[in-house]
């Protein structure tokens, strides 16, 4: 099967061996070890030096970690959104009495820095951001690097979801001033889903010490507290760190700067597949398009839940549907983690079956599959 959803991803043959492991003491040196390794090697691939925490939980909890960590009841924050992920964090923060100044903007549009800059300018009760770097649900990435610049000016906290293009998308966290980035296993790391790895920075930190919503499990203190012994607070999801070990690991073999060219290498060939189908991407501008998800409009009249069905049932392949307004109306090929150019070759060409297309796409040339 050609799983080409963003989320969960392929698993690699060393993640899948190392799945397979015989389970251990989480209070005991083996875990230690496997989930010291994996904090030293995330710093090193969020480009920080500050603290990046694991903890049991989806992207989605991770989330709902920053929010309790972060703020107080009433606090003010400004939500950048281009979609339902941003959408996501807005509503988290809502549920838990925070204040939420919204900055939508329109499905496949990315955020413009100076909406930002002068959303900020206009309420200076504002006291953080909350951005989505890479909308999953539209197929288009944020210019994070000028919307943290235009935060930091403002002298602001600048909070970001990035379960879906840290480590797949750069992303330099102290270098662009990011305070706090939180991602998801399942995405880039090629791991199942079940663990939030989130990046605090130091004035991140001092937030967490002002902020006043309640927290138990999601506490980062005691999670900075417990990873200094290479534990955590609770019990964790003890196969998953030894898998994200060996993710990690065939990251750093592969280098960072090379996974983000294959991303892009990748991205850029699904983007011209679908434009040789005839069809038009969500992302109205090409330069805002992700690399890690491709999302298209498909034609009148072809059913989104059929299109889905023919694809699975008989070519083997896994697009992801539409969501919230965009349900029924477009289709996405994820291609983030372990993935390359013949993977999405496949998909194009399932695609193209389905269709009825004749000479739009080349077929593909399998030269590596990622389901090897």
């Amino acid at each position: 099967m050609n799983l080409r959803t963003p989320g969960p991803t392929p698993l690699p043959p060393h993640v899948r061996e190392a799945l397979a492991r015989d389970m251990v003491d989480h209070r005991g040196p083996e875990f230690a070890a496997s989930f010291s390794a994996c904090v030293a090697a995330l710093r090193r691939l969020f480009r920080t030096e500050h603290d990046v925490l694991i903890l049991t939980g989806s992207g989605s909890g991770g989330l709902e970690s920053a929010v309790v960590n972060l703020f107080s009841p009433g606090e003010r924050v400004l939500s950048v959104s281009v979609g339902s992920f941003g959408r996501r964090f807005a509503q988290v923060a809502e549920a838990f009495g925070v204040d939420v100044a919204r900055l939508d903007v329109p499905a496949g549009e990315a955020a413009e820095p100076s909406a930002v800059a002068a959303a900020l300018a206009a309420a200076a009760t504002i006291t953080s951001v909350l951005v989505t770097h890479n909308e999953t649900s539209t197929g288009v990435t944020n210019d994070l690097p000028e919307i943290a610049r235009v935060v930091r000016a403002a002298e602001r906290l600048l909070v970001v979801d990035s379960v879906s293009a840290i480590g797949a998308i750069p992303l330099e966290m102290d270098a662009w001033g990011c305070d706090v980035v939180i991602t998801g296993a399942q995405k880039s790391w090629m791991i199942p889903p079940g663990l939030t790895m989130i990046g605090v920075g130091p004035r991140g930190w001092e937030a967490h010490q002002a902020a006043r919503l309640p927290r138990f499990y999601w506490d980062w203190t005691r999670a900075r507290k417990s990873a200094e012994k290479g534990q955590t607070p609770w019990t964790p999801a003890v196969g998953l760190v030894f898998a994200l070990e060996a993710a990690l690991a065939m990251i750093e073999s592969e280098s960072l700067e090379r996974v983000h060219a294959r991303h892009r290498r990748v991205g850029a060939r699904a983007r011209a597949g679908v434009a040789d189908l005839g069809l038009r991407l969500v992302a109205r501008d090409q330069a805002r398009a992700s690399d890690t998800v491709t999302a298209f409009w498909l034609p009148d009249g072809l059913s989104a839940s059929d299109a889905r069905r023919r694809l699975r049932d008989e070519h083997g392949v896994v697009l992801a549907g539409g969501q919230d307004e965009l349900a029924g109306k477009i289709l996405r090929i994820g291609h983030l983690g372990y993935v390359d150019v013949p993977d999405v070759d496949e998909a194009l060409a399932a695609l193209r079956a389905v269709l009825g297309a004749t000479d739009s796409i080349p077929a593909p040339v399998f030269a590596r599959s990622s389901r090897a």
